[in-house]
């Protein structure tokens, strides 16, 4: 980060406010701030194009490249350009940014080399996307780079900035027949990742110096760890056909195999290559392609990746969740499901569930290469229900690559770690962050807007940049993010941002990015054990009501005896708070410290207490799980629906001792089977607790808890039993059914709570 300590001697006199001023709110894609200088103002431009010149010359990263590609002995309808960055010179500018100090690993295996060492592993994606939606032609081909040396919630955010940009191609559009085109078009990518990579190459054989944001110089070889791609990208990249396997020795007729297939050494399709070359001119593709495809080969004669030092696409490529998880249930088993049981009842499960997340631990992916081997087992029911259902017509196989690559998955997690952390979500917000958003600022102009839209983000980042360091300069703040005592509870979503919010907190509108979400532990309702922060608003949504109020309001009829016994439950004599009036809210927030590592904090979780309005007939009830006492036995924890949230009101005299604290109306379910019980399952299975009432009704057994006996807020899942209501919706599910399963898939946090607290 060497070019931004430049800022110290620029040619811009930082002292001259309006100048600055202008620096600072110079950025194209934001209002004007030219409003905001007067006649009188002297600034030391006045046109617009003055304004970008001064953008042009303030320090910079890595250098954008443009070259243009020739196709000899093939013609194309425009003519091919790229636009890179040097991926070394990129490297280097991650491992040095100062505002990735807090979250940097230097020396992953420093017992395996020499002092000073460190391995940088390089990770990639991209994918092919169309930029235009009903018009025109118009693919682009970006690639992302990032390390795996930054904490991996920090380089799975997107707002975090860890991704780079280091390719725009459009992709080149040849005039002859698809297949030809295809692999032409193959080959000039796998041209442009050997000029953009061949940095790293050399660095990955011989090494390189690279300096850390604290000026540390460290040995480094930059391996290629990852790569991120969807299954037809993979097949460009090891340069096989559609009929095998891009990451095992499987062919089609095996995709369906039960039996993992050994990984496909990317120094077999080298030893192909180099045979076939020296039998055939690879430029000759008419008579190239037939013999490669003899050979399961794509025709791509020089991938990128040959000559890169450890490089083997068996490692580098992984099982993509998105891809290979997600899209695999939902192409196939979700569709056998709807064709089996009917779309009507799938759709209703699905309407009323909620959002199921994946959780990936080392018991969760062998238990998922047990189901994997359990669905080979019993796969031939599938066929002999007829439910493989093809676009016209029945399908009496499986020869789904998506299926085979499941297999890799364990196989993956052993070489490179968890593969959650190379999701391709990323690169889809990157792609519409970085190329589809921007493409609607240019003139949609073919041979032009590849090129605004690398001068738009080259003046962002300068722009982001100048703004920082002039700001850390002008504040005589150190050139390093170092945490502030109030932030050893990290909150970061855009590191820059928080950064800039310690440094100066009026000066944060300068910059783009998402702010920094609320920590309540600074000022809230600690819970006894100081784990759990809470937070209501300070003017309540009701005041000044008794106790009839809910029971009427809220269809709460046990209320007044439920408050009653709470008040005398508390040691003392209360009498004057049986007519006190109450205040309420209809929600309240609750934040938790993060499990790994502890001391960085979650967002907060908002739970409602809706009464039964036009809008919500039932009420909107959430369900929270909280400490319990039973009246004989031990302390344990339930799940309960909070009814009503409200306090004692303060006015006139003072609230005794134990009362000032927020109260909630809750209504107690019962553990009724383990996830051990129900093993297809794996979810605990809860019911309504009820009494009889006098009139021989059956009624809800409620009660009155303090706001800092809950732990967690949760997600249920109703059980419908034999036949779900088509009319029951999320929203109105919890009032409607009284048996649920407790999602303990929610997120790993609610997981790890789950298994590991409360097992």
């Amino acid at each position: 980060m060497g070019q931004f300590h430049l800022t110290s001697g620029y040619v811009y006199n930082l002292s001259d406010s309006n100048t600055l001023e202008c620096m600072r709110w110079g950025d194209l894609y934001s209002e004007s701030p030219l409003g905001k200088v007067t006649s009188k103002s002297q600034i030391s431009f006045h046109l617009a194009q003055e304004l970008l010149s001064h953008l042009d010359a303030i320090p910079k990263g890595p250098t954008w490249h443009c070259m243009k590609i020739n196709t000899t002995g093939y013609v194309t309808k425009d003519p091919v350009y790229f636009f890179w960055h040097n991926a070394l010179e990129v490297t280097w500018e991650i491992f040095g940014n100062p505002v990735f100090t807090q979250h940097m690993e230097y020396d992953p295996y420093q017992d395996q080399l020499p002092t000073s060492a460190a391995i940088i592993p390089i990770v990639l994606a991209s994918d092919k996307a169309p930029i235009t939606g009903m018009t025109g032609d118009i693919e682009m081909h970006p690639l992302f780079l990032t390390i795996t040396n930054i904490d991996l919630r920090v380089h799975m955010k997107v707002t975090s900035h860890a991704w780079v940009c280091i390719v725009y191609m459009l992709a080149p559009d040849f005039i002859m027949n698809s297949e030809v085109h295809l692999v032409l078009e193959a080959c000039i990518w796998h041209c442009c990742m050997d000029i953009v990579c061949a940095g790293l190459k050399l660095a990955a054989h011989t090494s390189t110096f690279m300096s850390d944001p604290n000026n540390a110089t460290w040995y480094c070889f930059t391996l290629l760890a990852a790569y991120t791609a969807d299954l037809l990208e993979q097949l460009m990249i090891t340069c096989v056909m559609l009929s095998v396997s891009p990451v095992s020795t499987a062919k089609k007729t095996q995709f369906g195999d039960a039996t993992p297939h050994l990984p496909h050494d990317g120094e077999i399709t080298l030893q192909k290559l180099h045979l076939l070359c020296q039998q055939v001119d690879p430029w000759r593709l008419q008579v190239f392609l037939p013999k490669a495809k003899k050979q399961k080969l794509s025709g791509i004669q020089l991938p990128f990746w040959q000559d890169w030092q450890f490089s083997n696409p068996a490692i580098f490529l992984i099982g993509e969740l998105l891809h290979f998880g997600h899209k695999m249930f939902f192409d196939h088993p979700f569709k056998w499901c709807k064709e089996l049981l009917g779309h009507n009842k799938i759709d209703t499960w699905y309407h009323i569930q909620h959002k199921h997340v994946l959780t990936f631990t080392l018991l969760a992916i062998h238990a998922m290469e047990e189901s994997l081997q359990e669905f080979h087992m019993h796969k031939d029911s599938i066929l002999r229900a007829g439910v493989q259902q093809g676009k016209s017509k029945e399908i009496g196989h499986f020869q789904i690559p998506k299926l085979e690559l499941l297999q890799s998955s364990g196989h993956s997690i052993h070489n490179i770690g968890s593969l959650i952390q190379y999701s391709a979500d990323i690169s889809k917000q990157l792609l519409i962050t970085c190329c589809k958003d921007l493409f609607m600022h240019t003139n949609h102009q073919r041979s032009t807007f590849t090129e605004q839209i690398i001068l738009w983000l080259d003046h962002e980042e300068s722009i982001c940049c100048f703004n920082l360091y002039s700001l850390l300069l002008e504040k005589g703040t150190n050139f390093t993010n170092v945490l502030c005592l109030e932030s050893d509870a990290s909150c970061y979503i855009d590191l820059t941002v928080d950064w800039v919010q310690h440094v100066s907190l009026e000066e944060v509108n300068h910059f783009h990015g998402l702010r920094t979400f609320h920590n309540h532990f600074l000022k809230g309702i600690v819970s006894d054990d100081s784990t759990t922060m809470f937070h209501i608003t300070v003017k309540p949504d009701f005041v000044d009501k008794s106790s009839n109020y809910f029971t009427m309001i809220y269809n709460l009829p046990d209320f007044p005896h439920l408050l009653w016994n709470y008040i005398n439950g508390i040691p003392g004599e209360h009498h004057c708070l049986g007519g006190c009036l109450l205040k309420g809210w209809t929600k309240f927030q609750l934040q938790l410290h993060s499990h790994h590592p502890p001391n960085n904090i979650i967002p907060s979780q908002q739970v409602q207490a809706l009464p039964p309005s036009a809008e919500h007939p039932l009420g909107k009830c959430d369900a929270i799980l909280v400490h319990y006492m039973p009246p004989f036995g031990t302390p344990t924890v339930v799940v309960a629906q909070v009814q009503a949230i409200f306090a004692f009101s303060t006015r006139g005299s003072l609230l005794p001792t134990g009362f000032s604290e927020p109260l909630l109306y809750v209504q107690y379910f019962a553990f009724t089977m383990t996830p051990t019980d129900r093993p297809n399952v794996t979810m605990y299975t809860i019911e309504c607790m009820f009494i009889d009432s006098p009139e021989g009704s059956k009624s809800h057994v409620g009660a009155i808890i303090s706001l800092l006996d809950v732990i967690h807020a949760v997600e249920l899942i109703p059980n419908c039993g034999v036949a779900a209501n088509h009319d029951v919706t999320s929203q109105t599910c919890q009032e409607v059914y009284n048996r649920f399963f407790l999602n303990n898939f929610t997120d790993k946090e609610w997981y790890y709570t789950m298994y590991h607290d409360y097992q």
